[in-house]
């Protein structure tokens, strides 16, 4: 009986893994969601209350734009990882190495490990804010971040890394011509030797609203909304096909890094979103284009999707934003990119609810984007056989004598 037992146990772990590598896994497999967390905004529910919002939508990453102690606090013993960020303001200061211990050692050692804290953003998108003397300050502050996190026995948990505009690029379309604006060439030399030297990522902002915005005769509205199925493009080098906007511009960030000599750097998305209201000239700004195109993003992802060029690797995206903000300066769109309004209220509906289902379901998960459906078909096939013949092999064993 005992290897009656030892037999059953084995065929479950066998399960398992056919399970885990043909990419049907429990909740925990969909884990490349996060929401950008902004507070530039006079009426935002208080953390505790932000934390709850997580947790019943199921969403375990988030990202926010300071160090604030009180959701640092509030998001202790959760399940959610947090990207904090040190403020462009500040980037002076942290050329020097003890005043980057210090920060280290002030925002970050008292919260963490209770606070899941995975990554640290050194400014944002600091390589074209125009400011040449930040941008010099930029890499060594990573550097004594860095640093400081090694002393203090953190930097196996925590990455460093920084958030870059798609104005880095001097080149996007197709895919395949990406590269950095040659201004760039040296300082971002620099910085990729630092990310592959500490294996971090590097985050762009990628925000097709933008390009369709600027050219809305020329560029196809379903192309930029993730819509499926559409022509879409095919890159002339690589002859893959590209269904979407964002996936093309993150390979023109990949291609951009090789050519720098870094094509093993993963490149994720810290910012991508589409907003609900503009003004006059912000054309396609509405409540329908913002939920078909978070909705499809968030399909993509519960799908576990990568690029055509990484096909294989997930692709990590932070949505922009949670909250409508109502003191961001600038255009009306700027104000108007949250999937809730400050009541916690949903701004439109984006599917998110399928995230919280998973939650209370033991059953696999099976929601994939129309681009997946013919795999999904494939690998939904697949894995009846291997249920089928689990059983049959279950009830052969429970008949054979012990």
């Amino acid at each position: 009986m005992a290897a009656l037992f030892r037999r059953i146990a084995l065929l479950h772990i066998l399960l398992l893994f056919h399970l885990y590598f043909s990419g049907y896994g429990f909740l925990g497999r969909v884990q490349a969601l996060g929401i950008n967390y902004g507070q530039v905004a006079n009426n935002l529910p208080p953390p505790q209350h932000v934390l709850e919002l997580f947790q019943s939508l199921n969403l375990t990453k988030a990202r926010i734009y300071d160090t604030n102690p009180q959701i640092l606090t509030a998001f202790a013993n959760s399940n959610i990882e947090l990207i904090v960020t040190t403020e462009n303001e500040i980037l002076a200061d942290l050329m020097d190495p003890q005043q980057a211990l210090r920060w280290v050692s002030t925002h970050i050692r008292p919260y963490f490990p209770a606070t899941r804290i995975t990554g640290i953003a050194v400014g944002n998108e600091v390589f074209t804010a125009g400011d040449t003397a930040l941008m010099a300050y930029l890499v060594p502050a990573m550097v004594n971040i860095h640093a400081g996190l090694v002393q203090l026995g953190l930097d196996q948990y925590i990455h460093v890394s920084t958030p870059s505009s798609l104005a880095v690029l001097a080149e996007s379309y197709p895919p395949s011509a990406g590269l950095f604006r040659r201004e760039l060439t040296g300082i971002m030399l620099e910085f990729l030797q630092f990310l592959s030297s500490t294996k971090a990522p590097f985050w762009i902002n990628a925000y097709p609203y933008f390009v369709y915005k600027d050219d809305p005769t020329r560029v196809s509205l379903d192309y930029v909304l993730l819509n499926y199925p559409n022509s879409g493009m095919v890159d002339p080098l690589t002859k893959l096909h590209y269904d979407n906007m964002l996936y093309a511009q993150v390979d023109a960030v990949i291609f951009a890094v090789a050519k720098m000599g870094f094509g093993g750097l993963e490149v994720r998305v810290s910012e991508t979103g589409w907003p609900s209201k503009g003004d006059s000239n912000e054309i396609g700004a509405t409540v329908e284009n913002a939920m078909i195109y978070n909705r499809n993003l968030v399909r993509r992802q519960l799908a576990n999707e990568g690029t055509p060029l990484r096909p294989n690797m997930r692709l990590e995206i932070y949505l922009f934003a949670l909250f409508n903000e109502d003191l961001k300066p600038g255009p009306t769109s700027e104000r108007n990119y949250g999937l809730f309004q400050p009541n916690e209220t949903m701004a439109y509906n984006v599917g998110l609810s399928a995230l919280s289902a998973l939650s209370t379901s033991s059953a696999f998960i099976f929601i994939t984007s129309s681009a997946n459906r013919e795999v999904a078909k494939v690998g939904y096939q697949s894995l009846v056989y291997w249920m089928l013949v689990y059983l049959v092999v279950i009830q052969v064993l429970m008949r054979r004598p012990f």
